[in-house]
């Protein structure tokens, strides 16, 4: 079946409401407020569909000091219904929604002139084209425009079958799904419920998904479309979801629910913005923006020096994170005005220079993404992630790595989905060669070098230490590196060497990560050195990280004895007294006791199990 999503837009009293319920029976004016002041609050949704189409409703309040809710239900829009009173003509509200959508991108629109039955048959055409006209300013695609009454039931009838003649849904398929929390509640034996439109990618019943903005791993319990159950929600489909794992309380308006992994949220983005006619945005200035059914306080901050522009690049400095896409449309209002209409480019905030950020803007509002892809590269030597793509770009993993490919001068790992600079290779070639020329007997591994350099991939080093293989400056072993130069067993003199460090350190010896880490050794060649010293009974491996020289621990055994013999016990104090290590020091060496015979434990005492020794 074919889903589309139809908003209303229009001044308040033009008959919004009042044409959704003759079309489908929906009484809109659910809530006692609303009823007793006659006017929509908050939106409403509703829907009408036969056999091949379903058609979604979201009727919009049309009163000036509720365009935020207006906001909030216009960026699912497939089409508008521009709503205009035959009577009253073309009102303030009608603009200033007009407006909005304008700035929000959305073009498809049907221009249906209500309350026809208020003037003259004979004036209604010449009404309707002043209307239209003034419509058509705004470059909407008109669909098509009708008169309407809702004391005429033919005229009810003939808009009902033009707009199931319709297929106007406007939204693509995105790599992953995205969903605005517009209204939450708890039913009961149900519990938490959300209700929002599908973004993205469809969802089914049993999946996991993400709130974004709690970090919240949740699994759809059930999933509703205009009021009945189903397996599958997809794109412009207005749904409830039944979560489990969260609680209603938790969840806000605004909230973005989408798949793990694929956003991340910033309190920073950089837009392009267009100004309405007659307003400017300011520079370091507080807005509130809208963006999905969120709102948000922020800060603009304005490129190129300028104090206030109608059009141009800015950064958002908001309060809270936001969870956004390339090309993602926001509203930039102060009080009950509304300033401008922004785009988001640069969803993924990351260091750059300002003149390399405005050249990726201007790339990026080109659409020029192969371009963009080489900005971003120049300001990530250390790599540039390819998962990013999927929000910095709204592309594929497969797309993302076809730009990448099409790039010159870098290396692609197509398994971490990282991208390199091919200079950089350089970096990692003069970092293992200080390794080396720093410590003759270094031992390492790709895997070890990745821990030392954790933003290069393994893939990216080895093409580094092929490099240095090619040049003779390492042979290869197995998979460890060395020294070319070395022609003695480097592993029995790494022995020599860590066993001699030992017994220097005497009680309170280097944790073994630590030591192969200054030592340049990989881990695997390190415990298996340690292994080899401990099976010669040179080492003693008291612990899982403390090692400790043979003679070192012969010799405090005989002093911890002396202590016995002269003080009766042997406890934690009187052996601070007598040595000043940490806790941990003194209770492994305690512990240690217990595994000679003549020495038993007293409640926290050590003492002899005869009087004598």
């Amino acid at each position: 079946m074919n889903n589309y999503i139809i908003g209303t837009c229009g001044h308040i009293d033009h008959g919004k409401t009042a044409l959704i319920k003759a079309l489908n029976g929906y009484e809109g004016d659910s809530t006692n407020e609303e009823k007793q002041r006659g006017i929509t609050i908050d939106l409403s949704f509703s829907n009408l569909s036969n056999e091949t189409q379903n058609i979604a409703f979201i009727d919009v309040p049309g009163h000036e000091k509720l365009v935020k809710n207006m906001i909030a239900g216009a960026f699912s829009f497939d089409c508008v219904m521009i709503v205009v009173s035959a009577s009253e003509k073309i009102m303030p509200q009608t603009i200033e929604h007009l407006e909005i959508l304008n700035l929000l991108g959305v073009k498809n629109a049907i221009l249906t002139i209500t309350k026809k039955d208020l003037v003259e048959e004979q004036e209604l055409p010449k009404i309707v084209e002043e209307i239209e006209s003034f419509v058509k300013e705004f470059d909407f695609n008109i669909l098509f425009t009708t008169a309407v009454s809702i004391y005429d039931e033919n005229s009810i009838d003939e808009l009902k079958e033009k707009l199931f003649t319709l297929n106007a849904n406007t939204k693509v398929e995105e790599n992953f799904f995205r969903y605005y929390v517009d209204r939450i509640f708890s039913a009961p034996g149900a519990g938490t419920i959300v209700t929002g439109t599908v973004l993205g990618k469809p969802i089914e019943v049993n999946e996991k998904v993400f709130i974004c903005d709690i970090k919240k791993d949740v699994k759809i319990k059930n999933l509703q479309v205009h009021g009945i159950n189903t397996e599958v929600s997809n794109i412009s489909n207005r749904t409830a979801i039944n979560l489990a794992g969260v609680k209603s309380s938790e969840i806000k308006k605004g909230f973005l629910i989408s798949k793990k992994g694929f956003l991340r949220g910033f309190n920073s983005v950089d837009i392009s913005f267009r100004a309405l006619k007659g307003k400017k945005l300011k520079h370091n200035q507080n807005y509130s923006i809208f963006i999905g059914s969120k709102k948000v306080e922020g800060k603009t901050l304005l490129f190129n020096n300028q104090n206030e522009a109608e059009n141009g690049f800015a950064i958002l400095r908001l309060n809270e994170d936001i969870f956004s896409i390339y090309k993602e449309k926001l509203i930039i209002r102060q009080g009950n005005q509304t300033i401008a209409g922004g785009k988001v480019l640069n969803p993924v905030i990351d260091p750059m220079k300002k003149s390399q950020k405005l050249q990726l803007l201007e790339l990026l509002e080109k659409e020029d993404i192969k371009e963009a892809y080489k900005v971003l590269l120049n300001a990530h030597r250390k790599g540039l992630g390819l998962i990013s793509s999927a929000q910095r770009f709204a592309l594929s993993h497969e797309k993302a790595l076809a730009y990448a490919k099409g790039l010159d001068n870098c290396f692609i790992d197509e398994k971490a989905l990282v991208l390199y600079p091919i200079e950089t290779k350089e970096k990692i070639v003069d970092i293992i060669k200080q390794i080396y020329r720093k410590n003759q007997f270094a031992l390492l591994s790709n895997s070890s070098l990745a821990l030392k350099m954790k933003w290069a991939s393994e893939s990216f080093i080895d093409l580094a230490l092929n490099q240095l293989l090619e040049e003779n400056f390492l042979e290869k072993d197995g998979n460890l590196y060395k020294n070319k130069n070395i022609k003695i067993d480097i592993k029995n003199s790494l022995e020599e060497i860590i066993l001699q460090r030992l017994e220097e350190e005497g009680l309170t010896p280097t944790a073994p990560y630590n030591i192969y880490d200054e030592m340049d050794l990989d881990r695997k060649t390190g415990d298996d050195i340690l292994k080899s010293l401990c099976a010669k009974k040179a080492v003693v491996r008291l612990q899982h990280n403390l090692f400790v020289h043979s003679r070192v621990l012969t010799d405090i055994v005989k002093v911890m004895k002396n202590i016995i013999t002269t003080d009766g016990y042997i406890d934690i104090q009187n052996f601070k007294d007598k040595f000043p290590l940490s806790r941990k020091y003194l209770i492994t060496y305690l512990d240690y006791l217990d595994n000679f015979s003549q020495i038993k434990k007293d409640g926290n005492k050590r003492v002899f199990t005869t009087t004598s020794f």
